[in-house]
C-alpha cells in the first residue's frame, strides 16, 4: 500500500510517498480503507523535532490520527462493524493514518460516518469536537444562557467549539482575525472579535467560560473577563496557568481547569464520536474545511499547517 513515510525529523520534505506492507487485521481489529484523512496542528511538531515521537529517529514513521473510510474486512472476532461499513474516527495518542490502510481495535476510537457528510468531511470534523467538546461539558460544564469567549475561534478546535457552545444553549463571543470574523458568525457566533483591532480582555465584558483554544492568552490576562464564578480553559497551558490550576482548586472563585483530552481512554473518545454523528446527522455541527490536497502533496499540507493560520481543517486525500 501507499503511505507517507519519515524516517527522520526534519522540515516538510522528509515526508516521503512510499509502498509499505499492507497491515492484516487481528482478531479484535477491522481493516480500513482509508479515503480522507487531516493534518492536524500537531502533526508538523511530531515531524519536525524529537519529543513524543522519539529522541534519535521516529518510532512511528507514519503520522495521521484522523481518518473516514471503509471497513475492508474484519477480525474474526468482530461484532461493531462489518465489511462495507462506512466510518470514521481517530488513531490519537497513535497515529498511522497517512496511509491508504491502517488497522484498528474495534473498541477503539471508531464510529459509523454520519450520512450526510463526505469522507473529507468526516475527517475534518472529530480534530476539533474530540478536543472543544470534553473541555467546554466536562471542564467547563456549560449551560445554557451562559456567555462563552472563544479565543481562536476560526481554528480546528475553535470552530468546533463555537458549534457546540451554540448548541448547548450559550451566547458565544468569537476571537479570530479580520479575513475570519464571517467565518465565525456563520458557524453560529453571536458576537465576533477581531483581535488585530481590539483586546477582548478590555472590553469590560465578562464571560462565564473563557476556552483559550490556541494557547494564545493566559488566566492572569483573562482573570478580570471572567464572572465571579467564571473558568477559564486552555489546550496549551503556561506554567503559570499550572500554578493558577492548582491554587483556584482550593482556593478563589474563578477557576483554570485544562484537560489532556488525546489521552482519554478510546472508550470516551468512541462515545463522544457517537455524540457528534447525531448531532451531525441533525444538522447542528458541520465541518469547516480550508484546504484540501491530495496524498502525495502532504508535504506541501504541512508547509500550509505549520504557518498558524488555516481556517478549521486541513484535509488530505487518500483514495481518489
Amino acid at each position: 500500500m501507499k503511505a507517507i513515510v519519515y524516517t527522520k525529523f526534519g522540515p516538510p520534505d522528509v515526508l516521503q510517498l512510499k509502498e509499505v506492507e499492507k497491515p492484516a487485521p487481528k482478531d479484535n481489529e477491522v481493516l480500513i480503507r482509508i479515503v480522507a484523512t487531516a493534518v492536524a496542528a500537531e502533526d508538523p511538531g511530531m515531524r519536525g523535532s524529537p519529543g513524543l515521537n522519539g529522541l534519535r529517529k521516529p518510532k512511528k514513521t507514519i503520522l495521521g490520527s484522523y481518518l473516514a473510510g471503509e471497513v475492508e474486512t474484519v477480525g474474526k472476532d468482530v461484532k461493531r462493524f462489518r465489511k462495507g461499513d462506512q466510518v470514521f474516527g481517530s488513531t490519537f495518542p497513535a497515529s498511522g493514518a497517512y496511509a491508504e490502510y491502517i488497522c484498528m481495535p474495534e473498541k477503539g476510537a471508531l464510529a459509523s460516518k454520519p450520512v450526510n457528510m463526505t469522507y473529507e468531511e468526516a475527517a475534518a470534523v472529530p480534530n476539533g469536537v474530540l478536543t472543544a467538546l470534553p473541555f467546554l461539558r466536562d471542564k467547563g460544564n456549560i449551560q445554557s444562557g451562559q456567555k462563552v469567549l472563544i479565543n481562536g475561534a476560526s481554528g480546528a478546535v475553535g470552530t468546533a467549539a463555537v458549534q457546540l457552545a451554540r448548541y448547548f444553549g450559550a451566547e458565544v463571543t468569537g476571537v479570530c482575525s479580520t479575513t475570519n470574523l464571517e467565518l465565525v458568525k456563520s458557524l453560529g457566533a453571536d458576537k465576533v472579535i477581531d483581535y488585530t483591532k481590539e483586546d477582548f480582555t478590555q472590553t469590560g465584558q465578562t464571560y462565564d467560560i473563557i476556552f483559550d483554544a490556541v494557547g494564545k492568552s493566559s488566566f492572569s490576562r483573562c482573570k478580570d473577563s471572567l464572572t465571579k464564578s467564571g473558568i477559564y480553559l486552555t489546550t496549551v497551558p503556561m506554567p503559570a496557568d499550572i500554578l493558577q490550576m492548582l491554587w483556584t482548586s482550593i482556593a478563589g472563585d474563578r477557576k483554570v481547569r485544562f484537560a489532556a483530552t488525546g489521552l482519554r481512554p478510546a472508550s470516551k473518545k468512541k462515545k463522544e464520536l457517537i455524540f457528534l454523528k447525531e448531532l451531525i446527522e441533525a444538522g447542528k455541527i458541520k465541518a469547516v474545511i480550508d484546504r484540501r490536497y491530495p496524498l502525495e502533496q502532504i508535504a506541501e499540507a504541512h508547509r500550509y499547517v505549520e504557518k498558524g493560520h488555516k481556517k478549521g481543517n486541513v484535509v488530505i486525500t487518500v483514495v481518489g
